[in-house]
């Protein structure tokens, strides 16, 4: 089913399949760009997909979206996003309206007309079966770039299977390093853009689709298949054992007088090491945080190696809701029959995700030594309402989360959390108590109010 020029009246965009201006490319690219014309693709319509599709577009390049969902492509042609990102619906009204950006139900003509698509699905389950058709509807061979997390040795599989179906396509494996939340700048501001190819053509092209990127001088790293794959799984397991580091430092600083938030900018400000993701408090999470790590893992299993700095790691990430639940029972005396408010439910601001949400297995925890708890998040309480399945009250306020509990919690670093009334906190709390699990408060101001504020790694 195609849904070509399907009239959207509440906001005067449409969907279209091929109603777009041909984007112009530098001639040269033999097989790809005849007569320098081309079109640009994505197929996906999750977390991937709408991102890069929309940033993409935002390039002033014309891209489809394709996906055989209809109403998921109607709601995305609005701006309605199925999830919330920062600044990403803005994005996507902007080039729908300026034409730079359709979406398409209709798979065929996709195929035929597009000659670089990225596989954005946000899981490789089907991977293999898409480039198939992809490969088999498409009049010359298409680039296809991998951008969707997947195991090392996907892409060469992938290129296996097609050379067995008697089919021709350019595999690109181009992993993406997307925070949840920051989506949006973090496709824009690039630390580096990683192709795994062995095609010069396909490598030429992508630098002239990523053009204002590389013009501001992001680093390009050209290199096989398999580097490119292990890339994106390696630089999540580093990340993951940056923060358990720090968060097992946290644990010394509080035995010695220490205060774990200077010793984190200290860290951060050598050079050798760097300041994100060096806060204490802060847990490994994100859509594709633990798959990564598994895969990655399974991989070092299957041949034969053993990745004791990760195993570490991720075993010190999963303990962390169990240290704040003994945190919070020292301040209350025992969080049994005890009434606890959590602030906070998403894995990190400005994203909806509670996937390895440290606040979210913090409420679980606290469920299972016998609290009540009840909890608010400014957009992610429809997520973790599938995650907690009922155990907690929700709350429409940071208010009703306070009122009449023993201890109120920061659960998520929400900026928002910084302006509250905090005497009106005071007045709602059966004890002034406040547990800071991301060091977001002012913890003098607090004390100076009366409050009992503890915090991480901090006297």
């Amino acid at each position: 089913m195609s849904l070509s020029c399907l009239a959207l009246d509440s906001t005067r965009a449409y969907i279209r399949s091929w109603l777009l201006p041909e984007h112009r490319f530098p001639s040269g690219f033999q097989g790809y760009a005849q007569r320098g014309l081309m079109q640009i693709g994505v197929y996906g319509s999750g977390y991937l997909g709408t991102v890069i599709s929309a940033c993409l577009a935002d390039f002033g390049t014309p891209v489809t979206c394709c996906h055989p969902d209809s109403s998921r492509m109607v709601e995305m042609a609005q701006g309605n996003v199925p999830f919330h990102e920062k600044n990403l619906a803005e994005v996507i009204k902007r080039n729908v309206r300026a034409g730079r950006l359709a979406y398409s139900t209709d798979m065929e003509s996709f195929a035929r007309k597009v000659r670089v698509i990225f596989l954005a699905e946000d899981s490789p389950q089907h991977l293999a079966d898409l480039a198939v058709r992809i490969a088999r509807l498409a009049p010359k061979p298409p680039i296809l770039s991998v951008v969707t997390p997947v195991a090392v040795g996907t892409a060469s599989a992938v290129e296996q299977r097609l050379r067995e179906a008697g089919l021709r396509a350019t595999m690109v494996s181009q992993p993406v390093f997307f925070t949840p939340g920051c989506a949006v700048e973090d496709f824009n501001w690039p630390d580096r853009i990683i192709l795994g190819t062995s095609s010069n053509d396909a490598v030429l092209v992508l630098k002239q689709i990523f053009h204002p990127l590389v013009m501001r001088g992001v680093p390009v790293i050209v290199t096989n298949h398999e580097t490119a794959e292990l890339v994106r799984e390696s630089a999540t397991a580093f990340v993951a054992t940056k923060i358990s580091f720090i968060n097992e430092l946290s644990s010394l600083c509080e035995r010695v007088n220490a205060d774990a938030v200077s010793l984190s900018l200290a860290l951060g400000l050598d050079k050798k090491i760097a300041p994100r993701c060096l806060q204490p408090g802060a847990g490994m999470g994100g859509l594709f945080a633990e798959s990564d790590m598994d895969s990655l893992a399974e991989l070092a299993r299957a041949k034969g190696v053993s990745l004791k700095v990760l195993s570490a790691a991720r075993e010190v990430n999963h303990n962390l809701a169990e240290r704040l639940v003994n945190k919070i029972s020292d301040v209350v005396k025992s969080v049994q029959n005890k009434d606890v408010g959590i602030l906070g439910l998403a894995f990190k601001p400005n994203t909806n995700s509670v996937a390895g949400s440290s606040s979210v297995r913090l409420a679980q925890s606290l469920i299972a030594k016998g609290a009540r708890v009840r909890a608010y998040d400014p957009v992610a309480i429809p997520e973790a309402r599938m995650e907690l399945n009922g155990t907690i009250y929700y709350c429409e306020s940071p208010y009703a989360a306070a009122e009449g509990v023993d201890a109120l919690v920061v659960g998520t670093g929400w900026p928002e959390f910084r302006a509250l009334d905090f005497g009106r906190i005071k007045h709602l709390l059966k004890r002034p108590v406040i547990v800071d699990t991301k060091n977001l408060l002012d913890s003098v101001r607090l004390r100076a109010m009366g409050f009992e504020y503890v915090g991480v790694g901090r006297s």
